[in-house]
């Protein structure tokens, strides 16, 4: 029996030059997740479904659980750590979640998040029907789509509330149903 050989890979993750030794078959969702302990991208059904593990690869959409890790090589990679300012200031899309009450349970909230960055990354203005459309391939078992979308609306129409930081203090002020919140969305 041979063992798998570990292949160097080289990526960008959230502005930071990453080099990696993985193995052939671990997926970029399985890098971030344990190589490099961004946990906020989530593990949830591992078929391209569900729309959690969802990341920016070069600016695109992607579902992380879907692309090899060997295949991100040289790719630019932004997860929702990323989407906070260094200082752990909320970004206006992620402070609009909060203030909409679209973070329930939290776990799908990292994928959307992504999804929604990259909409208004390609289309500033989306209409009701583009937002709807954008969003598809994200899941919410907790049903709150109203909020998401309407927490995409504020960002779209720049009304976003005041951005936070992102840590325990905004666990309880933020979040409803006693979801607790952090900069990727939410708990690990």
């Amino acid at each position: 029996m041979t063992m798998a050989v570990a292949t160097s890979i080289e990526l960008v993750v959230n502005g930071v030059r990453r080099q990696l030794d993985v193995a052939p078959h671990h997926t970029l969702l399985d890098v971030l997740r344990d190589d490099l302990a961004l946990t906020g991208t989530k593990e949830c059904c591992l078929v391209g479904e569900c729309g959690a593990c969802t990341v920016l690869l070069d600016g695109r959409s992607v579902d992380s659980c879907l692309v090899l890790a060997v295949e991100a090589d040289g790719a630019s990679v932004l997860t929702v750590e990323g989407l906070a300012s260094p200082d752990g200031r909320l970004s206006a899309l992620q402070a609009a979640f909060l203030d909409q009450g679209g973070v329930q349970c939290g776990f799908c909230i990292p994928g959307q998040l992504m999804s929604a960055h990259a909409l208004l990354a390609d289309n500033p203005h989306p209409s009701r029907a583009e937002v709807e459309e954008g969003m598809a391939g994200n899941l919410c078992r907790c049903g709150c789509y109203l909020q998401i979308f309407a927490a995409i609306d504020q960002a779209v129409a720049g009304k976003a509330p005041e951005v936070r930081a992102a840590g325990p203090e905004i666990h309880a002020a933020g979040a409803t149903a006693g979801a607790r919140t952090t900069a990727e969305g939410l708990d690990q």
